[in-house]
């Protein structure tokens, strides 16, 4: 007989037996469900087009500061390393305040770094703002998926899921056509995609700031008032329950962040330097690189849609098997073609592959989160994947750059990086890893995590028990005391 998390990758029936049609959940979303999950959608878009803004500007900020692709890409590393304190500060923050005011701050944040980012003089000056830019950043993801998931209905979460995801490909979308159209008719060029990028990020604030709190939220605070809970020491309950969390599900941690160092590395590594590869391994100009990008993120779009609505059906980890695999199949077409059109379809396929997979990712990680913690465990592991495969598109530049390919440039054979090799090889190793590691892990699919307690509810919880217990023992002892006076006397 096959292991159990081989059997498990199985659709079973009776985890559907009772939901109810799509269509029909759809209709029953109130506006308020919609609004706060355009804001989560919205807010993670932003981050895609303050994060790519870089990568889109490769070339342009090497004339800027003198400086070889390798060393540019240095900023995309300091962005992705320092993300990971951003999230654990701003999930924190999310779970003993709400939702809403943390990712109103956060947005802001991100905002005016952006905008400092495109006031730089210095490569030492953008290289530390990029870094506290990942503090900000870091933030994001968290706060924006469990604003736009934990108060829909469970039936929808799936489709809604890829739908969040693919906020980032839109983000990447919007900064490419920005990149397109507005950036070479500015004389300020690269600082105009960072200034307009700064302007969306500070509107995404306004509109979080305009909609309620989470409701979830909301009525997770008032049965805590209601039982009259001390909440002057929730930091402290927090920082116990989080302790008791690391113990207990230590392996759910470790677990989780290797499969976002592996979703982390195959996203950065096919779309960090992509627009760099084309340009210098594949001769195009930047504008047909940029299109090409375009075409790439459209796929990405239709994938993550698509897989975040089978998820529902077929099973979290099932789906992400079956996209990843598709990855694989078309990885030559994305690297061995020198034309546009074929190297365009390239694109949009591994992107479709790419995406479709993290389609499944947010509701993925918030099913399978300790409840307690459904707003810091994903941010963070997510996170923590992205320090870890911070370096990818440095090994790409670096290995680009010792690999050399041979093509026809203004009529003459010219020696270039050979980015195409590296990259295939890369996001090969990586497809299997992620197979590997989705495989062999847990799967929660359909879990009502909206209806458990946040860790401050359950340690007061927890502390009001410890009291009551100590109350009825208290009882017990005064009526053995009175036992034994009577005894006493008689």
């Amino acid at each position: 007989m096959a292991p159990y998390f081989l059997r498990n990758l199985v659709p079973q029936k009776e985890k559907r037996a009772e939901a109810r049609p799509l269509l029909s959940v759809l209709a029953e979303v109130t506006w308020v469900q919609w609004a706060l999950f355009f804001s989560g959608w919205l807010a993670w878009t932003c981050d895609a087009i303050d994060f790519f803004a870089v990568s889109l500007s490769v070339s342009r900020l090497q004339v800027q500061f003198n400086k070889k692709t390798n060393d540019i890409t240095t900023a995309i590393t300091l962005t992705l390393l320092f993300r990971t304190v951003g999230a654990i500060i701003f999930g924190v923050l999310s779970d003993r305040f709400g939702r809403k005011w943390p990712l109103v701050g956060n947005l802001a944040l991100i905002s005016l770094l952006q905008l400092g980012g495109g006031f730089v003089q210095t490569f030492r000056q953008f290289l530390a703002l990029r870094s506290l830019f990942g503090i900000g950043m870091g933030g994001i993801w968290g706060l924006a998926a469990s604003t736009a998931l934990e108060n829909l209905p469970v039936e929808a979460r799936g489709l809604a899921s890829g739908v969040l995801q693919q906020g980032y490909a839109v983000g990447y979308l919007l900064a490419a056509c920005i990149n397109l159209r507005l950036v070479p008719e500015t004389k300020e060029t690269w600082r105009s995609l960072f200034w307009t990028a700064a302007g969306i990020s500070m509107f995404a604030a306004g509109v979080r700031a305009l909609l309620p709190e989470s409701e979830v939220f909301l009525k997770a605070k008032a049965i805590e008032k209601a039982k009259g809970t001390d909440t002057s020491k929730k930091t402290k309950i927090f920082i116990k329950e989080t302790g008791e969390m690391l113990k207990r599900h230590w392996l759910l941690c470790i677990y989780a962040v290797l499969l976002m160092t592996g979703f982390n590395f195959l996203s950065h590594g096919s779309q960090d330097l992509y627009p760099t590869y084309l340009q210098t391994s594949k001769n195009f100009s930047p504008h047909n690189a940029t299109v090409a990008t375009i075409i790439g993120n459209c796929g990405a779009i239709a994938g993550g849609a698509f897989a975040g609505y089978i998820s529902q059906y077929i099973g979290r980890r099932l789906t992400i098997v079956i996209f990843v695999l598709w990855i694989g199949a078309f990885i030559p077409l994305w690297i061995l073609p020198s034309s546009f059109g074929p190297l365009s379809a390239g694109a949009f396929f591994i992107q479709f592959g790419v995406q479709g997979a993290w389609g499944v990712i947010p509701i993925q990680l918030a099913e399978m989160s300790p409840p307690a913690f459904r707003a810091t465990f994903p941010g963070v592991a997510y996170q923590l994947g992205n320090m870890v495969s911070s370096a990818a598109s440095q090994i790409e530049a670096k290995g680009g750059e010792n690999l050399k390919t041979t093509i026809i440039k203004g009529g003459k054979p010219t020696v270039v990086a050979d980015y195409a090799t590296v990259q295939g090889i890369l996001i090969g190793v990586v497809a299997a890893f992620v197979i590997f590691i989705t495989i062999i892990g847990p799967e929660k699919h359909g879990s009502h995590f909206e209806k458990h307690k946040t860790a401050f509810e359950e340690g007061a919880a927890r502390d009001d028990a410890v009291m009551e217990e100590d109350v009825i023992a208290g009882h017990h002892d005064l009526r053995d005391d009175s036992v034994d006076e009577k005894k006493e006397h008689v």
